[in-house]
């Protein structure tokens, strides 16, 4: 599906996420990237094979007191 040159990172990749974004869509909370990713605003993602990945959005660091 992606065409750049280099190419962007597979959906199986590690770093899938740093793939082109080709249709954002803010107001309902996803983007649609190069290598048929469905990222969330959540952080959670669709796979192109149907797969779900759970959100994983960083754990805050404790404030020191």
């Amino acid at each position: 599906m992606c065409r750049h040159i280099p190419a962007c990172p597979t959906a199986d990749s590690a770093d899938a996420e740093a793939a082109v974004v080709v249709a954002a869509h803010p107001e309902q909370g996803w983007s649609l990237l190069c290598n048929g990713v469905l990222l969330f605003d959540d952080t959670g993602e669709l796979l192109p094979d149907g797969r779900a990945v759970a959100p994983h959005r960083p754990v805050p660091a404790l404030a020191l007191v």
